[in-house]
């Protein structure tokens, strides 16, 4: 329009552009300042913590191969926070590291192989009662990085490498577990000892040191019964104790050392660490 101020369309933009942001929710300054220059929103909020639950064991050994193993996890996820937690007799006690998480999100691993109270009602029952807030995701078993473990480890106990035809004919593994009166646990130790026969070429059966049958010295005669007099007994079991000990010395021919601090065995905690975090992320998160 003649005589009009040339700016004055431009300024009446700025001002509508500014009403609008003001009216959305705040200041222009404010609203700018959300999204940083890159056009990327900030940080993503920090991982839950990783807390692994071990069983604990009257036995020294126990603890220093979970603590060993506690720091290959931190080795292979540097910066995730990763805690220790014993269900009994071994410091620090599950309770006690949740309480020092305070409010933080954290998901608890059991270093367990199958599914049974412990891991159905205990660990629940404790992270339930703690500030925290907590999943508990799966045990370690069955999956087939917890057989290559037992692989190496009957390896390592003099089991000879594939293709010995003697082994063949005459060999055989007592897969030997803790044991359970839960159904699900055995399911669990049964669907184990499938996955390492079907490794080895051998038969695996699943025996147990209490609360289940067969025992492993039931285990050895029923497969010596059968022919297969040179039985290994791999130990299902995570750390030493007594359990894994009574069940070595069943062993008639070579016995092998529990899973113990592998990498696999870090792979496995940190894979159920992520299979736990994917499922229940922003429920976690918003707990």
């Amino acid at each position: 329009m003649t005589g009009s101020d040339p700016h004055s369309d431009d300024l009446t933009h700025s001002d509508s552009t500014m009403h609008l942001m003001n009216s959305a929710g705040g200041r222009p300054a404010d609203r700018l300042r959300l999204v940083p220059p890159s056009g990327r929103r900030g940080p993503d909020p920090a991982p839950p913590a990783l807390v692994l639950v071990a069983h604990g064991s009257r036995d020294p050994g126990a603890p220093r191969t979970v603590r060993a193993l506690r720091d290959l996890v931190r080795g292979q996820r540097p910066g995730l926070p990763v805690h220790l937690g014993h269900i009994e007799l071994n410091e620090p006690l599950l309770p006690d590291t949740l309480a020092a998480l305070g409010a933080s999100p954290a998901i608890l691993v059991p270093l367990l192989l199958g599914r049974g109270y412990h891991v159905k009602r205990d660990i629940p029952e404790m992270a339930a009662a703690s500030p925290a807030r907590t999943r508990v995701a799966a045990p370690l078993g069955p999956h087939p990085l917890l057989v290559d473990v037992l692989h190496t480890r009957l390896l390592e106990a003099g089991w000879p490498p594939a293709g010995d035809s003697a082994v063949r004919r005459a060999g055989a593994v007592v897969l030997a577990a803790a044991g359970s009166r839960d159904p699900d646990s055995a399911a669990d130790t049964r669907r184990t000892a499938r996955l390492l026969a079907e490794r080895l070429g051998v038969p695996v059966v699943p025996a147990y040191a209490s609360a289940a049958s067969p025992t492993v010295a039931t285990a050895v005669r029923a497969l010596a019964a059968r022919g297969r007099d040179r039985v290994a007994v791999a130990s299902c079991f995570t750390a030493p104790g007594r359990f894994a000990a009574q069940c070595a010395r069943e062993a008639p021919w070579i016995g092998a050392q529990p899973l113990g601090a592998h990498e696999a065995m870090a792979r496995l905690v940190l894979h159920r660490y992520d299979q736990a975090r994917a499922r229940t992320g922003a429920d976690l998160a918003s707990a």
